[in-house]
């Protein structure tokens, strides 16, 4: 079967499920999870850099697709409408991860002065110092810009793809993709200094 015959029949088929799942069907909105789940765990995980918060974020993601469904007008533009949910969840548990009171605890005050933990001076791997060096850079730049990032890049969907889901026009999110994309060669570079 041709690659765009296969879309259609897929986007059919979701749509189909989004129908029975908006008239109640459980097991309907099963299968919607169960063809998302780990696109949206890695789309979570992209932009929010740690694997709690995705796991919290998508488990929210997926709530707030079961209740906001019955607002969903047009089921074949459900993918967009789910992906504009992933970015805004995301967004929201960026900003209460902001105001989280991180509390220190002294070495001194762990048994044997915290001479049973791992020494911060292990050395890396090129391949993890290279992942450590992104995840800082990812950290330096903005929730849009690491957003557009992780949609191109770790999802590999299309700038129009992309605008639909962030209600914005192609060349809109092209021109943003460049912005993104130097953002992050900047803090790159501060990172490898």
């Amino acid at each position: 079967m041709d690659g765009a015959l296969t879309a259609t029949a897929q986007r059919v088929g979701e749509a189909a499920l989004v129908e029975r799942a908006n008239r109640g069907d459980h097991e309907a909105f099963g299968a919607l999870v169960d063809g998302r789940l780990p696109a949206t765990f890695r789309t979570a995980l992209a932009i929010l850099g740690n694997e709690a918060d995705a796991r919290d974020a998508t488990q929210d993601i997926f709530v707030r697709a079961w209740r906001n469904l019955p607002e969903l007008r047009e089921p074949d533009r459900f993918a967009a409408w789910f992906g504009r949910i992933v970015v805004n969840t995301c967004r929201t548990a960026i900003r209460g991860r902001r105001r989280r009171i991180i509390r220190e605890i002294s070495v001194g005050a762990l048994p044997d002065e915290g001479q049973q933990l791992p020494s911060l001076a292990a050395a890396h791997d090129d391949r993890s110092a290279g992942l450590d060096i992104l995840d800082r850079a990812l950290d330096r730049i903005s929730v849009a810009d690491r957003t557009l990032l992780a949609l191109h890049h770790f999802e590999h969907l299309s700038l129009e793809m992309i605008g639909e889901q962030l209600g914005v026009p192609a060349k809109t999110v092209k021109s943003r993709m460049f912005s993104a994309r130097r953002s992050l060669d900047r803090a790159l570079k501060v990172e490898r200094r």
